[in-house]
């Protein structure tokens, strides 16, 4: 049987953006690169129910060349360290190519490759994110979606299938609504 999975945006869902005139930014160095509260204790839960969990990011600033890879990939040294991460799906395109790059979001390129890779089952699995392209790439893949919302100056654009307002929140959630044969099925 094919498993689930709980799929993370980084920025703003694991660790805390910086906010910028109502704008989230990724951190700038590993320093910088804080957990929000409940994460850790969070991910521990959805491991021990049985998910995969995969973090799907946007890391545009590479393309851009503003951010170097070697720093973005200390960063999720550090999130592996700090938390039971099983597989991390990064896109450094920089936005606006034309076709779009199949793998930045919103685009579910990672979604579909993890789930190829891990043999998931995306209709018993869950995108968590904190931005539009988030819940967007997460409807296109056929999760179901949570959006933790900070109040950033943007609007969505899918309609997720809940809203929280902090990480514990959507694993409550996650949960839930998750059928009890479906829970712990895969340990």
């Amino acid at each position: 049987m094919a498993r689930s999975a709980v799929f993370l945006d980084r920025d703003g869902t694991l660790n805390a953006s910086v906010v910028r005139a109502g704008k989230p930014y990724p951190p700038a160095t590993v320093e910088e690169f804080v957990l929000l509260d409940g994460v850790v204790e969070g991910c521990q839960v959805l491991k021990k129910a049985g998910f995969l969990l995969v973090v799907a990011t946007n890391q545009p600033d590479v393309g851009r060349g503003t951010q170097s890879q070697q720093t973005v990939e200390a960063m999720h040294a550090k999130l592996c360290q700090l938390v039971p991460i099983d597989r991390i799906e990064v896109s450094y395109a920089p936005g606006g190519e034309n076709p779009p790059d199949p793998t930045r979001k919103p685009q579910p390129g990672m979604v579909l490759n993890a789930a190829r890779e891990l043999d998931l089952d995306l209709s018993r699995s869950w995108m968590v994110g904190d931005r539009w392209r988030d819940i967007d790439c997460g409807a296109a893949a056929g999760l179901r979606t949570v959006f933790i919302d900070w109040g950033y100056d943007e609007k969505l654009r899918a309609v997720p299938d809940f809203t929280v307002r902090s990480f514990a929140e959507a694993v409550g959630i996650i949960l839930a609504h998750t059928s009890p044969e479906n829970l712990y099925s895969q340990i």
